[in-house]
């Protein structure tokens, strides 16, 4: 096994060993809130792979996710498939359907390819009102079971959810960090920056943003599902387009080029309704400010993030520290 990958495995089985202690020192909330970190960071590491490496927009990632969480939810309703391949079977399929949107998405660019996935995400997830077998509009009960009774009666329902999304996302992130580190990325982050070149040198850029746009649909289809096990409904109102638009501005608050500000933008978009109940509470008119501030919130952070740190926090600070050290 190479030095660097030895290196990576031990970081992250570190991580998970201190992602397991946190979950047994905080409250339920704060636990759940945890899983819901997990689910963000796997949907934003999807944006990551897709804007930031092979610089293609997408604005529909919710239509995806919506995807996955119908995919892993009619599994197990149906079917009575176990959850944990109801959450593979997400990825597949949202692979493959990504895989199909990534054929006529690699030969849109910009603005174009934006529109494209924001009409995907709007027309997409309403169109479970018009399958019965999909649930309508109260969608599809998703029920992965109580935790096994080896691991103890004060092991809560919350805690199961934070155990499998949080591992579901140290898998996510150790084998997108080693792809993203691999031939494969560098050839990804050249489509983005120059796209002639990489066709130059004998790569086919074509091919190579259909399997980023696939490998971005499974994941995107990995956090539509663990979404609706937090949730246990998968239904229209649970992907709406403002899911899309949240996704999109936690990468751009992490640094859509960069893996490293995943958490920092999940984070945040688990904290803002939190920041939004805090000041309808203060405010008085708790219900309608609370429905629509969220929101707001996330389109100002959008706009300063674009304005000031495109690149992400992270990123000026790694750039700020870098420039420091020449200068001594």
């Amino acid at each position: 096994m190479p030095k660097k990958l030895k290196v990576r495995l031990s970081l992250f089985i570190l991580l998970g060993w201190v992602l397991l202690l946190l979950g047994d020192r905080v409250d339920e909330l704060r636990v759940y809130q945890g899983a819901s970190i997990a689910v963000y960071a796997i949907a934003i590491g999807s944006i990551v792979l897709l804007t930031g490496y092979s610089g293609q927009i997408s604005l529909g990632h919710g239509a995806l996710m919506a995807v996955g969480g119908y995919v892993a939810a009619l599994a197990s309703f149906e079917f009575g498939v176990p959850f944990w391949a109801g959450f593979i079977l997400a990825a597949l399929f949202s692979g493959m359907f990504g895989g199909l949107l990534g054929i006529a998405a690699a030969r849109l660019s910009g603005p174009y390819l934006a529109g494209t996935t924001l009409a995907l995400a709007v027309g997409l997830p309403s169109l479970a009102n018009q399958f019965s077998i999909l649930g309508g509009e109260q969608g599809l009960y998703f029920d992965i079971g109580m935790p096994p009774a080896i691991l103890g009666e004060s092991f809560t329902q919350y805690k199961w959810f934070y155990w499998i999304a949080s591992l579901a996302a140290l898998i996510v992130f150790f084998l997108l960090s080693n792809l993203l580190s691999s031939r494969y990325g560098r050839t990804w982050r050249g489509i983005g920056s120059n796209e002639t070149a990489v066709a130059l040198s004998g790569s086919n850029p074509q091919r190579l943003k259909i399997v980023a746009f696939t490998l971005s649909s499974a994941l995107a289809g990995l956090s539509g599902a663990l979404l609706v096990m937090t949730i246990s409904t998968a239904s229209p109102s649970a992907f709406p387009l403002a899911l899309s638009l949240s996704v999109v501005t936690g990468a751009v608050i992490a640094g859509v080029s960069s893996l490293k500000g995943v958490i920092l933008g999940s984070v945040i978009l688990v904290a803002i309704p939190e920041v939004a109940d805090a000041i309808s509470h203060r405010v008085g008119d708790t219900l309608r400010i609370s429905s629509t501030l969220p929101g707001l919130i996330i389109s100002v952070l959008l706009v300063l993030a674009v304005l000031f740190t495109p690149n992400g926090p992270g990123e000026n600070l790694r750039h700020l520290l870098h420039k420091g050290k020449s200068h001594k």
